[in-house]
């Protein structure tokens, strides 16, 4: 069996040949199980959550499942808050093919993820990335961003501005010009693509600071108790959804829904890529997207990383 540690995960997932894999897997259509969740309950820090997501082609190749804890309360120890690995098997005999690093397969498929939805949704000429959270997972926007769009420039706030002067600093580092902000509402105005991938429990954007023609991407909202936008975003937005689990999980949606603010979904990662809902429609439009991870973004990313190793 292979295994692979994050390094050659990481390796192993280009961005473009990523994104290709995955708007093929929502364009054909393939479905998973909605995710089982449990919470862990912890006593002097946040509750932790442990997930397993399942899924399978159908057509006898593979399937494959995901461990995942999250865990909180690990920035307070200087460790990243989720760990998880993942496990590729044949299908058609159940044998176990391969073992990747869950928590650099997850970075990378969800920011994959959401690049893919901005090439629907952005605007053409974005050239302005603002990153809200600065952890794991927002680390892996700008290279997934500028995969697909012209951007030439990233913004980066974190509510601790230590940990946004060190992603500046890595992506100085690569060349790309980066720049921290510490006033949130200064950022989104100069931002063409807002990515926000935290851990909040409480809106961080706000619907006033939207301008027309912004694309908002919500990534960190896996509960119903948590935030990362205001109602007034949801309202002034058109509103795209990973797949039907953000509408059950994600306090993003389910928030507004039971608010009213949200009336209606504009349409899936499968709408989007198998052409049956048109993306953005005029450079004025404000759209979001909100993504809670899908089982089959693992399944495909999983897929990619193989065929990668073995063309090596």
């Amino acid at each position: 069996m292979l295994v692979l540690d994050a390094a050659a995960t990481a390796s192993a997932l280009d961005y473009p040949a990523l994104i290709a894999g995955l708007r093929e897997m929502f364009a054909a259509g393939v479905t998973a199980p909605l995710r089982h969740a449990h919470g862990l309950s912890r006593t002097g820090e946040p509750d932790a959550t442990l997930l397993m997501m399942p899924a399978w082609m159908g057509d006898g190749s593979h399937g494959g499942v995901k461990i995942v804890n999250v865990v909180p309360g690990n920035a307070a120890r200087g460790l990243a808050a989720v760990t998880a690995s993942y496990l590729l098997f044949d299908e058609t005999t159940g044998a176990h093919v391969a073992l990747f690093d869950g928590a650099a397969l997850t970075g990378r498929r969800t920011a994959a993820a959401s690049a893919l939805a901005a090439s629907y949704l952005a605007r053409a000429d974005a050239r302005t990335l603002l990153v809200v959270g600065a952890g794991h997972i927002g680390s892996e926007m700008p290279d997934a961003y500028r995969a697909v769009l012209p951007i030439d420039r990233v913004l980066v706030w974190n509510p601790t501005p230590t940990r946004a002067g060190r992603l500046v600093d890595d992506l100085r580092g690569r060349g790309i010009d980066a720049e921290a902000r510490s006033d949130l509402e200064a950022a989104v105005g100069e931002a063409d693509v807002i990515s926000c991938a935290t851990l909040s429990t409480a809106p961080l954007v706000r619907g006033d600071w939207l301008k027309p023609g912004q694309h908002l991407d919500l990534v960190g909202s896996f509960t119903p108790e948590m935030r990362e936008a205001d109602d007034r975003a949801v309202t002034r937005s058109r509103v795209f959804i990973d797949g039907p689990a953000a509408a059950i999980e994600s306090g993003d949606i389910k928030g507004p829904m039971a608010s009213g603010a949200l009336k209606e979904i504009a349409g899936t990662l499968y709408d989007l890529c198998g052409g049956r809902v048109e993306g953005r429609r005029s450079a004025a439009d404000v759209t979001m997207f909100k993504s809670v991870g899908l089982a089959v973004e693992d399944l495909a990313a999983a897929r990619v990383a193989l065929a990668a190793r073995r063309q090596d």
